[in-house]
């Protein structure tokens, strides 16, 4: 698909109590450092743009990842015609149409109604170029700052400026730096210099023109820098911004080349494909000598390398990187590059970047991206440090709770992590995975003892599992279980969900799991019970309702809460016990029935690509359960065709027949003309490229499997 296709207000339909996504619609090239949207109000916080308001406050330079996270080092362009009664978005804000508006993730265009304004901004790595048609005298722009600021008349075409405003930065005075440059000189003389320590807005005009062109250049390192990267593109025109963006993204896109008789299912699946090339984002920079540079907030000082940000490992890890690993692994390289970096710059290996270290969310799930990497040979270069990082992580705990994991010395002493910390069922699951994780980092450096101590450790889940109500509990530090228990109590013992949510999170060891609950034939009742009953829950230790709550309720696929990522995998659980052909309808409703593309084309957070990687790989009819092991479950596609180039430049052909609404099931599947009977790809197999081919019926086909058949479980 053409990258011009694309609507970005994919999931934008947002607020604060229910979420379709909670997307912004972002312009930019793919894991820009900054990003644009249109400001459509100032009065809600992080929801700062919804798609069927119809006034324009300007164009947003934005970072922020996701409403929860909120923004920082932001401000709004705004083109204006005349003198203001007061310098406020309020006093310049215009009414638009949406419906003839371009939001695209190559550039954006808005029709100011109110002054007949037409202006159009294409985005750069480090910049980018704002066009604008005026109608009427006193032609200017309002640049709108959400703190402190400062502005500097350098000459009649230029103005440098910067902004403090972080969100909980390591650096208090962490600066966004950036340099505007007019092709019609500035009449405002009075601009020699502002600064203040409060919002504000501040008009800049430039006399009877009808026509002006902005570029301009963004640094998180200083004024030079910024001018720089402004300077690598003074002598290109707005069409060659155009280009350069349009090419960025074709380049991805044309990665994953698809075909479906729907046309709808058809732009679904592009719009997400375009999701999962927004973050993380980069947050280095090329210095005039060609090196990579960035700011470390911790040390507040310039460091070389690479790093990145905007990102919540406990979301991406599941879709994001494994879906990199595929098609996309040079930026993996060197994602993983700047990961070690972050920690070569605190100490801890990072959890939620945003723009440093957030501390959000159980667990240290960056640990399952580095294990992912290694065990598909990914920059081996970098393992050894890797695997020191991921033990201090699991042994020390530190001084600062936003770094590493919290709970750390009673999870080594107890075996779990006791409820008198927050949330202790999913750290201590999510503990377990990550020991299974660093196991697998040092099996790939042949330190067998050190593989040997960590996969034991990652056994610890079998601790907070109770047999008799068959759910995952929390304990006092005496190893009493929390009384009274409820299955559907959300909160205080569970992240973001119920016992529901949070009892099957044992991604290295399912068959261990379905042993504790005593074979397979009560892990299916548990499963059919999962799925059959209704979405109720109670507020529990939330005290009220959570967008997450309202979000399970509101489709009815029973406990499987699609709408956050802790669900993801469970209609996969079916084939660990030898059945998938009970989850193919259900993988195929939910692709169906809770995604589309629009506005509201999300169950929940769309988080950082997460979701729509879910939907990517679940459309291509395999998931990876369980990062760290290189095998994808087979679920049930989608598309009608899929040809993937992946990154080692072989070509892989995914085809579906006869693919209808009544086709349900998978009846058989053939891997290079050759009948396929397990229940899962290799990654090593994948990357040899060739052809699937799903045929699929209107009846399920159960079949018999053997031991090999199965998914990775540590328990044979």
């Amino acid at each position: 698909m053409n990258i011009q296709h694309i609507d970005t207000r994919h999931g934008t339909a947002n607020q604060a109590n229910f979420s379709n996504g909670n997307c912004q619609p972002y312009t930019g090239v793919p894991f820009g450092m900054n990003y644009f949207a249109p400001q459509t109000t100032d009065q809600k916080g992080s929801w700062w743009f919804h798609p069927d308001d119809h006034t324009f406050q300007g164009y947003r330079l934005t970072h922020q990842p996701s409403p929860w996270m909120g923004d920082f080092s932001y401000f709004v362009f705004t083109p204006i015609n005349g003198l203001l009664p007061e310098n406020t978005l309020f006093h310049a804000q215009s009414s638009y149409r949406p419906e003839e508006s371009t939001f695209c993730p190559t550039h954006l265009t808005i029709n100011q109604l109110r002054d007949g304004i037409r202006s159009t901004l294409i985005p750069s790595m480090y910049g980018g170029v704002l066009t604008i048609d005026y109608y009427k005298n006193e032609s200017g722009l309002l640049l709108s700052f959400p703190g402190k600021h400062q502005l500097v008349l350098k000459d009649p075409y230029t103005i440098e400026g910067q902004v403090t405003h972080f969100a909980g930065a390591e650096d208090p005075d962490f600066t966004f730096y950036f340099v505007l440059h007019f092709e019609q000189p500035i009449q405002s003389k009075e601009l020699s210099q502002l600064a203040a320590d409060d919002a504000g807005s501040i008009p800049i005009y430039f006399g009877d023109v009808k026509k002006q062109v902005i570029r301009f250049g963004t640094s998180f390192i200083s004024s030079e820098q910024a001018l720089f990267n402004l300077e690598q593109e003074l002598h290109q025109t707005p069409d060659d911004y155009l280009l350069n963006s349009s090419q960025q993204w074709q380049n991805y896109f044309d990665r994953i080349k698809v075909e479906h008789h729907d046309p709808q299912q058809l732009r679904t699946f592009y719009h997400n494909l375009y999701r999962v090339f927004l973050f993380p984002q980069t947050f280095y920079e090329i210095d005039s000598t060609g090196q990579k540079i960035h700011y470390d907030t911790t040390s507040r000082s310039v460091k070389p390398g690479v790093l990145y940000t905007n990102n919540g490992f406990w979301d991406t890890y599941k879709t994001v990187y494994p879906l990199y690993s595929l098609i996309a692994v040079e930026k993996y390289e060197e994602m993983l590059e700047g990961f070690l970096n972050s920690y070569r710059e605190t100490g801890f290996l990072p959890k939620w970047l945003s723009p440093d270290e957030r501390g959000l969310m159980p667990g240290t799930l960056i640990d399952a991206v580095i294990a992912d990497a290694s065990v598909k040979g990914i920059r081996k270069d970098l393992m050894a440090e890797f695997l020191k990082a991921m033990k201090k992580g699991a042994t020390i705990q530190s001084e600062k709770q936003n770094y590493g994991r919290q709970g750390t010395t009673d999870y080594l002493k107890y075996g779990y992590v006791p409820n008198t910390y927050h949330e202790s069922i999913n750290h201590t699951l999510d503990y377990a995975y990550s020991d299974f994780c660093i196991s697998q980092v040092a099996t790939g450096l042949n330190e067998a003892a050190t593989a040997q101590h960590y996969q034991k450790q990652s056994f610890n889940y079998q601790n907070v599992f109770d047999p008799e109500t068959g759910f995952m509990r929390s304990k006092d530090p005496e190893g009493r279980f929390r009384t009274p228990f409820s299955s559907t109590r959300w909160g205080q013992d569970y992240a973001e969900g119920s016992a529901w949510q949070s009892s099957f999170a044992v991604y290295h060891d399912f068959a261990g799991l379905i042993n504790a609950h005593g074979g397979p034939d009560q892990f299916e009742e548990k499963l059919i019970e999962l799925c059959n009953q209704a979405p109720t829950f109670e507020v529990g230790g939330y005290g009220f309702e959570i967008h997450e709550m309202s979000e399970m309720a509101a489709i009815e696929f029973g406990q499987v809460a699609i709408s956050n990522q802790p669900s993801f995998h469970y209609p996969y659980l079916f084939s660990y016990i030898g059945k998938p052909e009970m989850a193919q309808p259900l993988i195929k409703q939910l692709l169906t029935q809770t995604f589309d593309d629009t506005p509201t084309g999300y169950p929940g957070d769309e988080d950082n690509g997460s979701m729509a990687g879910w939907y990517i790989f679940n459309s291509l009819g395999f998931y990876p359960v369980t990062p760290g092991t290189g095998e994808y479950v087979i679920g049930m596609p989608l598309i009608d065709k899929a040809v993937l180039t992946l990154s080692n430049g072989e070509h892989l052909t995914i085809e579906t027949s006869p693919n209808h609404p009544q086709q349900q099931f998978i009846h058989e599947i053939t891997r290079n003309e050759t009948s396929y009977r397990k229940l899962f790809f290799t990654h090593e197999d994948l990357l040899t490229g060739g052809t699937i081919a799903y045929q699929l019926g209107i009846v399920p086909n159960p079949t018999k499997h053997d031991a090999e058949d199965f998914p990775f479980s540590l328990t044979k």
